[in-house]
């Protein structure tokens, strides 16, 4: 498990880079309207200079109408009002490179919205083929909303209407299937490539790419869809060779193949891809659907102590070694896709253990807006553009507002609580940025201690190497020969009888300690060891 020193192109300053995840329309409001905004962001790049964060993705910010929070582009070249304006982006692109964090936008690259003047016109040209048109009833296809006879295919909510990259396979009897050198395909691809560079030239430092896997069609193992993005990130790299691709593909070893300079593990893929990360973080509340869970196991940061680390770990290892250094696998603690790490019956105390493994984990970690202050996942929360992807799965309960104080309105927001995007978690004991702040026991604290410590040592980074000491509780691994992490997830303390430890310098530790014979750690504890 010992990753090459090569980077492949990978830029500098994101090798190691610790990403946050920001959702705009929940992490502050700056004008009053109950909405997120840009402004609202720049106000508060000094937590994230503070924190340590190095780049900022933020969920879609063009022009919209917003039935997919977004991700349902009706322009790629301007940005939606309810933000603000693009002075308002340049300026929060500014502020935030002083400080010396980058921006990375979210690219909806294989869907637009049925809103899009070139959806409007393709709806009535039947010699318009940038999106996948047919000429009959076919599965997953739909009717037709415009004067031209035919059905469409979404690509996702029925509002996304699928661009046309061509099919890996063409077919005689099904004309639509297009290859994916057909003139519709090419001029798709020129497009991406074209709103990538204009917001490249404004200062944005790249981009984390939505559904990447799902360009071209019938794609088995996506390898028409790889050579795409190899085409695109050629161009890119000629450029804009400090600019970065994240894929939102859950399956490393092909990302990476197919160009980008990181992908996440997440919570779907198969047969291992998603298990990976519900293996770790997932909980079953019982109740509640509206956050993934991991059927038929309990994930390893359970307070019972019922999990495992194995499935993580045999991914992690496929994983890494098809990528061989060429790029990095990113692990986040949650998105705005799945429940948050404090979600279910799983408490803030839980997530201490959880960050000191990500933060000391040869991974390029991503810390979702509020995790950082222990943040919960809201259950029971309505609809709200799009976030119900099936009733009783919803994803709203990770999209509530920030909470930066103990006011009333958490300081989200001046706006009356009933306007606001969604909800404040309710909860009187909510955790807050103001609070946790003052408070240098905090989870806040410990993450910045975490963050600072793993930039002081580069071992504990994605350079160094991890070779697993115990597989059980505690999680016990050597970063690159000269560190030991032990990480206690469950309630109770548990120990391992591991010799040669016994000399161990305390880095930063909660309740673990390393004798001669053994290691011991406390329930929800964790430990930092330089040997």
């Amino acid at each position: 498990m010992t990753p090459t020193a090569e980077r492949n192109g990978v830029p500098d300053w994101f090798d190691d880079a610790v990403l946050y995840q920001v959702y705009p329309q929940s992490f502050a409001d700056s004008d009053g309207d109950g909405i997120g905004d840009f402004a609202g962001i720049t106000a508060h790049l000094d937590h994230l200079s503070w924190l340590g964060v190095d780049a900022v993705w933020i969920n879609p910010c063009f022009a919209s109408p917003f039935t997919d929070a977004g991700y349902d582009v009706a322009d790629y070249f301007s940005v939606a009002p309810r933000y603000g304006t693009g002075e308002d982006l340049a300026h929060l692109v500014d502020e935030a490179r002083r400080r010396g964090i980058r921006i990375l936008f979210d690219l909806v690259a294989g869907h637009t919205s049925d809103r899009h003047p070139w959806f409007v016109h393709s709806a009535s040209d039947p010699a318009d083929d940038r999106y996948i048109w047919a000429d009959r009833p076919a599965p997953g296809f739909r009717p037709s909303p415009g004067s031209r006879e035919g059905y469409y295919k979404p690509n996702f909510f029925p509002s996304q209407p699928a661009l046309n990259f061509g099919y890996a396979h063409p077919r005689e009897n099904e004309p639509w299937r297009q290859p994916v050198d057909a003139e519709g395909p090419r001029a798709n691809r020129r497009a991406l490539a074209e709103i990538m560079d204009h917001w490249l030239r404004l200062g944005i430092s790249g981009f984390r790419v939505d559904m990447a896997y799902s360009l071209v069609k019938d794609d088995p193992g996506q390898v028409e869809t790889g050579r795409l993005w190899n085409e695109l990130r050629a161009g890119l790299q000629a450029e804009h060779p400090e600019a970065v691709l994240v894929s939102e593909w859950g399956d490393p070893a092909t990302a990476v193949g197919a160009g980008f300079h990181a992908d996440f593990l997440l919570h779907f893929g198969g047969p291992w891809r998603g298990a990976a990360l519900r293996s770790l973080w997932d909980t079953r509340s019982g109740t509640d659907r509206g956050h993934w869970d991991f059927r038929g196991s309990r994930c390893y940061f359970d307070a019972e102590g019922g999990g495992s680390p194995r499935t993580f770990l045999d991914a992690w290892r496929s994983a890494s070694a098809a990528v061989e250094g060429r790029g990095r696998i990113s692990l986040p603690t949650s998105n705005h896709d799945f429940s948050r790490l404090v979600c279910g019956p799983r408490t803030p105390e839980q997530a201490r253990p959880a960050f000191a493994f990500l933060l000391t984990w040869p991974a390029l970690p991503a810390i979702h807006y509020g995790d950082e202050i222990g943040m919960r996942y809201v259950p029971d929360l309505p609809d709200k553009e799009g976030s119900e992807i099936v009733p009783g799965v919803n994803r709203a309960g990770s999209r509530t507002p920030m909470q930066w104080d103990a006011t009333p309105g958490a300081g989200f927001s001046t706006a009356a609580e009933d306007r606001f995007y969604l909800p404040l978690d309710p909860d009187p004991a909510r955790p807050d940025v103001a609070s946790q702040r003052a408070d240098e026991r905090s989870l806040l604290h410990l993450v910045r201690r975490l963050i600072a410590l793993r930039k002081a040592h580069a071992g504990l980074g994605t350079g160094g190497a991890v070779e697993v000491v115990a597989d059980g509780y505690p999680l016990v691994y050597e970063r690159d020969g000269r560190y030991l992490v032990a990480v206690n997830p469950r309630r109770d303390a548990a120990e391992v009888a591991v010799a040669g430890y016994g000399g161990a310098r305390p880095l930063l530790t909660e309740g673990a300690e390393c004798t001669a014979s053994g290691i011991r750690v406390r329930g929800f504890g964790f430990g930092v060891f330089e040997l």
